[in-house]
């Protein structure tokens, strides 16, 4: 009979595998990012639909992982106990279910903080003349979550005469303002689509 230690060690790995699946499209940018291959960015953003219910499948699996390594063990378990269910290792602990659920938590909450991964250049302050300004809003598709948001920001930042630029997941947009002496629109839709998310659409 299996043991309820191994039990909960395999529900332990199976809430870790939808932590990371409800995080993927998020995780996808970072990765993309440190691999230099910033355009696979957006590969896993089909996902961000089904992130609730993958969070909440991952805190149910946890949540009965810990109930397994907890409950009071039954007579027949207690007769048939070998010495890893006396003394577990290392692997069967409840130290290791306990960094198991800290790492599932910190994936479920990657979107949150994802976007310290990403550099924002020191912008040295200019005073440009409000003729050579031009302010556009591109329509942006596939941005889910605040990691997006400064993945897109990063890349625009890195062309010239960028004065402001700010993405915006939940209007699904990034409004840029630019000296248009020193770069124009062709350049920002650019930036954006090496990041993997595509602009469809830009207006004023």
């Amino acid at each position: 009979m299996e043991s309820t230690q191994n039990k909960s060690n395999k529900v332990a790995f199976a809430a870790t595998l939808t932590a990371l699946a409800a995080s993927l499209c998020c995780i996808t940018p970072i990765l993309a990012l440190v691999a230099g291959t910033s355009g696979v960015a957006s590969t896993f953003s089909w996902m961000e639909p089904f992130r609730p219910y993958l969070i909440g499948l991952t805190l149910l699996v946890l949540g009965f992982a810990w109930y397994q390594k907890l409950k009071p063990k039954t007579k027949a378990e207690i007769d048939c106990a070998c010495d890893d269910d006396i003394q577990p290792s290392f692997w069967k602990s409840k130290f290791f279910l306990f960094l198991i659920s800290l790492f599932a938590i910190l994936m479920l909450a990657f979107p949150y903080y994802s976007n310290i991964f990403y550099s924002q250049p020191n912008k040295e302050i200019v005073i440009v003349s409000q003729s050579k300004i031009e302010k556009k809003i591109f329509e942006v598709f596939g941005m889910t979550c605040l990691g997006c948001e400064a993945h897109v920001e990063s890349e625009v930042n890195k062309l010239k005469g960028i004065i402001s630029v700010k993405a915006s997941y939940d209007n699904s947009n990034t409004v840029v303002e630019y000296d248009k002496t020193k770069t124009n629109e062709a350049a920002v839709i650019k930036a954006i689509n090496s990041t993997g998310y595509k602009v469809v659409t830009t207006k004023d």
